[in-house]
């Protein structure tokens, strides 16, 4: 039931145990759901031991998760990021599109030794030598271990090429030299593709990352969803 906080606490199925406090319907919270990335969505409702989310902008219709599949989601209250793995339960089949979900386990405070993961709207500029070209594509989240990035043009990449990446930051610049993990159509008829890189970084372009991302959920807290100046 909701508290004097205005968050509702929900039940795992793990031994019936507290799994954590989801915050308010409406709430952006992000859905891990492979590759390394995580995917925007809302707290939509709260019922008993389940509660709704909108389906991410990019998936595409109902089918694209199955009930039983596991996955973790997170959100970004003030000092901390809360983790909550769910299984999915129902999937809405017209739209507007929604995923029902109930937790498996607790709810933890993420400690931030691994890596996190946000941010969007920057402008990342792509140089593939196997393209012999430069492209300009925005910033869909990123970590520093890799980033997710839609270009409007497709490029000749496929998984293992080699992709200098320039990401402008707020005020600063990062240099990346990633590998190309992942390349799909863009969703919903949007031209290009969306490309997965991931790479090494040295330890002050991981702090600026972090500084990046930092700003970026202060953003999303806000309401903003973008990094705060």
């Amino acid at each position: 039931m909701s508290g004097a906080t205005g968050r509702v606490s929900v039940s795992g199925s793990a031994g019936g145990t507290t799994a954590g406090v989801l915050p308010e319907p409406g709430t952006p919270v992000f859905l891990v759901l492979g590759d390394g990335v995580n995917f925007r969505s809302r707290l939509e409702t709260v019922d008993g031991d389940a509660f709704t989310v909108a389906a991410p902008l990019e998936t595409a219709g109902p089918a694209v998760l199955e009930p039983g599949r596991e996955f973790e989601i997170f959100w970004a209250p003030p000092r901390t990021r809360v983790v909550l793995p769910c299984r999915v339960i129902a999937v809405s089949h017209e739209a507007p599109y929604r995923w029902t979900l109930a937790p498996t386990a607790p709810a933890r405070h993420d400690n931030r030794r691994q890596f996190v993961r946000g941010g969007a709207g920057a402008l990342v500029r792509l140089d593939a030598d196997m393209a012999g070209q430069s492209i300009d594509g925005v910033l869909l989240d990123i970590s520093e271990g890799g980033l997710r990035c839609w270009i409007d043009q497709p490029l000749p990449l496929a998984p293992g090429d080699q992709v200098r990446a320039t990401v402008w930051l707020g005020t600063d610049e990062a240099q990346l030299n990633g590998v190309v993990h992942t390349v799909r159509a863009a969703p919903h008829g949007d031209p290009g593709q969306h490309l997965i890189l991931t790479f090494d970084t040295s330890e002050g372009v991981a702090r600026l990352i972090r500084q990046y991302i930092l700003a970026w959920e202060i953003g999303v807290r806000r309401g903003g969803g973008q990094p705060s100046s």
